[in-house]
């Protein structure tokens, strides 16, 4: 795969089309990632690496939210597309500000070694170009409506011409602000790939396609400050603070710089001169430093460069600097931290862990500052401070009833929820659940787990396991659980024929007839412990086919390796 030659200027996208049509779509900012798909599976992911050769990242793909694991087309099918985290996702997983920006998330992500990670990462896939398979299409579009009927979600394409190109930009600029996907432009492309194909490459460009970028809109302000902001893990992420600017169309006085590395790179000071833009016009970042290198401000004053806080900007305690990778990042290391209380309160009531809905960060910081709230618990014993509450500013009766309702619909919970509420180290959702699973949702039995236990379910490392029991045995530790045990209603039903196919892996090929599809067969096979797999390796333990004697390659596989062939029946009475 190449890249893309690139233009700002729509006038170019004009000359260029020339009396051609074409399609206008984002360009995703992303991971682009191509799918190989063989007899309708999904048989191999790879990244775009250099163009030539990429890294293989099947296993995490079948992780990805939107992505078909098995499509109607049986030919071999090859797919390129984006892999994106959204902003919301990524504002929702980066609380603690580790990660720059979602394209770098995303990246990493479906990178992991663990595609339980992958999984609690939301990623999607957005395809753009059918590059093998399918019919003999004449036109780009009915590539797209292909990839659309197979079950792939693609890029958003606009129609174009030269007269019309212009108007077209300009649309997709005005839906950037409601555009939750990172996109870094647009891509314009020859509808007729017959044509397109005729053009050749360059040495480094396909000439079939051209890429716009948005011409960033840059303005240069006053550094006042770096104020320093203090997270749940006691992380503490710097944040510019500079005289208001307008960038595209908002007042923008604050952005956020990542770590101390990026500050000291900078070399920012008091009173420089920074350049700042919108990233992708949506969120606010340092270009460069005007005033780095030099000895005195613009008012003739010396320069005095900003370091890292010696003390923690919210309780006081002593800073500690650590090097992961040669990124610095400041700490607080005070486990009595307000800022920790708060940022674990909210971490607490979120989404995935106990749910309980309309408690903001802001919310949640006033009931810390008049001590309604002291430890987890108390999110459950609000009635006692009514009058207190519904006192306060943006608080009234109703609003009050609607928060005992939701605090009262989230005690009753499940055990997979209280284990990733409590906020143990790198213990994300999925970790939650099979750790959960593993003790058969017994309570006692997932809070007393030994690191030589927990080391032995599959995804949980040394590190992960340290972390956990160092949680448990901790006596603060204990008597927050033990409180929160006291107003909980925990449901640890569990089924037992969960475990039917544990360690089995199962590949599916053919058409199905007691199953609605493949996703169903695999849905049911994940339900009762087993994987499922898109192609058939020395791994695999049953591939289902109805037709054993086919002479599919993956029949041709199973037996050459084996591995045992079995009609949708024979599975059938296998989970009985």
């Amino acid at each position: 795969m190449l890249s893309l030659d690139k233009t700002k200027e729509v006038s170019e996208l004009q000359r260029w089309l020339g009396d051609k049509e074409g399609l206008l779509s984002w360009k995703l900012d992303g991971l682009t990632v191509v799918l190989t798909y063989e007899d309708g599976s999904l048989a191999k992911a790879v990244t775009r690496g250099d163009g030539v050769i990429g890294e293989v990242i099947t296993a995490n793909a079948r992780t990805f939210e939107n992505i078909p694991v098995s499509i109607p087309e049986k030919g071999q099918v090859v797919i390129r597309g984006e892999a994106v985290i959204s902003y919301s996702d990524f504002e929702a997983i980066n609380t603690d500000g580790v990660y720059k920006n979602p394209r770098n998330l995303c990246s990493g992500s479906v990178r992991q070694l663990n595609s339980r990670v992958t999984a609690e990462r939301h990623v999607r896939f957005y395809a753009f170009s059918l590059a093998a398979g399918g019919e003999d299409f004449a036109f780009r579009r009915q590539q797209i409506e292909w990839m659309n009927d197979q079950g792939f979600e693609t890029v958003r394409n606009v129609p174009v011409t030269a007269a019309t190109v212009a108007d077209a930009v300009k649309d997709y600029e005005q839906a950037i602000p409601g555009f939750d996907i990172p996109s870094d432009g647009l891509v314009l492309i020859y509808d007729d790939i017959a044509f397109g194909r005729s053009l050749g490459t360059t040495a480094k460009f396909p000439r079939d396609a051209i890429a716009f970028k948005w011409q960033d809109e840059i303005s240069d302000t006053k550094l006042l400050d770096i104020i320093w902001n203090a997270s749940r893990t006691g992380l503490i992420n710097p944040i510019a603070v500079f005289e208001p600017v307008e960038l595209e169309g908002t007042t923008v006085s604050r952005a956020s710089v990542h770590n101390l590395s990026i500050v000291r790179e900078l070399e920012l000071g008091f009173g420089d001169t920074i350049s700042v833009y919108k990233a992708n016009m949506i969120i606010p970042q340092i270009a460069g430093n005007k005033s780095k290198g030099e000895e005195q401000t613009a008012d003739g004053t010396p320069r005095r460069l900003i370091g890292p806080p010696e003390k923690c900007p919210v309780c006081g305690h002593d800073t500690v600097i650590r090097n992961e990778n040669g990124i610095e990042t400041v700490h607080c290391v005070n486990e009595e931290c307000p800022a920790k209380r708060i940022k674990s309160f909210t971490h607490f009531v979120g989404r995935n862990a106990m749910n309980i809905e309309g408690l903001s960060e802001a919310t949640l910081e006033k009931f810390v500052d008049e001590a309604l709230i002291r430890t987890p618990a108390d999110l459950f014993r609000m009635e006692g401070s009514r009058q207190r509450i519904v006192s306060m500013d943006g608080f009234g009766e109703k609003s009050f009833e609607n928060l005992l309702a939701a605090a009262e619909k989230a005690a009753h919970t499940t055990p997979d929820r209280l284990l990733y509420a409590l906020g143990i180290p790198n213990i994300g959702v999925a970790n939650a659940r099979m750790i959960c699973r593993a003790c058969k949702n017994k309570w006692d039995d997932i809070a007393g787990l030994t690191e030589e236990e927990l080391v032995g379910i599959e995804g949980i490392g040394d590190v992960m396991a340290k972390a956990y029991v160092d949680y448990f045995n901790n006596e603060d530790n204990k008597r927050l659980v033990e409180d929160l045990l006291g107003v909980l209603t925990i449901d640890e039903s569990f089924e037992e024929a969960g475990d039917v196919l544990a360690g089995k892996t199962f590949v599916i090929t053919g058409s199905l007839s007691h199953f609605e599809n493949r996703d169903a067969a695999k849905a049911k096979i994940e339900e009762l412990g087993g994987k499922t797999a898109g192609s058939v390796s020395k791994k695999t333990d049953y591939l289902i086919n109805n037709d054993i004697a086919s002479a599919s390659s993956k029949n041709k596989k199973a037996k050459e390796l084996g591995i045992p062939i079995i009609t949708e029946e024979d599975f059938l009475e296998m989970i009985k």
